[in-house]
């Protein structure tokens, strides 16, 4: 009985697999077949445009529909090059968003806030979940750090492009003589980890507990809840003290360790493969300012997309922010293109 249901579990993992190993294959072999059709229709165009026993009518729109096709040609075989491009295995995966506030004092804490809840809109709107695992405010509304866990379909695909150093100038509400104050923040979005993706030995880890302090130093809950763990072998260490309880602590601790030790691991990989083939491609340096968010002018600029925007307040609000992803996707996509025909 155990052995038939081991096979039975054993299937359902199979046929689970196929079904979207299917999945993803299908639009590429419906992108190839309709590239097909364009092929030979593009031939008969050519040969009735080049067919002297033809009415010259005829022929001529048959020339018409020639240069037609031949257009929509190459914009099918570049979908079906962009297709067969290697996929980043995270693209798929729920992500851990983290902000943190960088050089400009409260003002900075202040953006990071902003920023934080820019990331909170953008994911509703998308209909993906948005869960807060740490979140280390300061006395007049900003963060130091802030961390939430993004889950929904391709999160990692579109979010990935968010991190890097964000820079904002602005008047500061602080700013009693009317300044632009220029504060910049962080953001890292990691693809969130299995416990299969990563093995944790515990014996690797630091444990300590401490009690919940709230904003302003005072304490929020008289028992240890609040929790640090440290990853000996890196020396990476992630706290929490969001729940009352040690065990959700610990939780939430090691979730965001193991998307930290996963990242770890994909930079290490990425940049192996990088010096094999003597070509770095993107090291993810977030010490790189990737966008700035200009309130006097309304406007927002992404460096690596060559994009601005002048609508600052609906990029804050998260429905504007697709355009800018949607510009750093293509280049993206691009870039991986040229590198194929370069055969790099």
């Amino acid at each position: 009985m155990r052995m038939a249901e081991g096979k039975a579990s054993g299937d359902a993992i199979a046929y689970g697999r196929l079904a979207k190993e299917y999945a993803e294959l299908l639009p590429l072999t419906e992108a190839i077949r309709t590239y097909r059709k364009v092929q030979s229709e593009l031939a008969e165009a050519e040969a009735m445009m080049t067919d002297s026993s033809l009415d010259p009518e005829l022929r001529a729109m048959a020339g018409e529909e020639y240069y037609a096709l031949r257009e929509s040609l190459s914009t099918r075989e570049r979908a079906v090059r962009l297709m067969l491009l290697p996929k980043d295995e995270a693209d798929e995966r729920n992500a851990i968003l983290e902000v943190r506030a960088g050089i400009g004092g409260e003002e900075a804490a202040l953006f990071a806030a902003a920023l934080f809840r820019l990331y909170e809109r953008y994911t509703c709107l998308h209909g993906w979940r948005f869960e807060v695992l740490e979140l280390n405010g300061t006395g007049i509304g900003g963060v130091k750090e802030a961390i939430a866990g993004v889950s929904g379909r391709a999160v990692f695909a579109r979010l990935k492009f968010e991190s890097g150093v964000h820079r904002v100038q602005r008047v500061p509400v602080t700013e009693a003589s009317g300044r632009i104050h220029t504060s910049t923040a962080t953001v890292a979005v990691l693809p969130e980890a299995a416990e299969v993706d990563v093995q944790i030995d515990e014996k690797d880890l630091r444990l300590e507990t401490f009690r919940s302090q709230g904003a302003g130093g005072q304490h929020v809950n008289t028992t240890d809840s609040a929790v640090r763990i440290t990853h000996i072998p890196t020396g990476i260490a992630v706290a929490c003290q969001e729940e009352k309880s040690q065990h959700k602590n610990r939780a939430k601790v090691m979730k965001i360790l193991r998307a930290r030790l996963y990242e770890a691991e994909r930079q290490r990989q990425a940049v192996e493969r990088a010096a094999s083939r003597r070509h770095q491609v993107g090291s993810g340096d977030r010490s790189e300012r990737i966008r700035t968010y200009n309130f006097p002018r309304g406007r927002v600029t992404d460096h690596r997309a060559g994009l601005s925007l002048y609508k600052i307040d609906q990029v804050m609000d998260g429905t504007a922010l697709d355009e800018i992803i949607e510009a750093l996707i293509a280049g993206d996509e691009a870039a991986r293109l040229a590198a194929v025909e370069r055969g790099q």
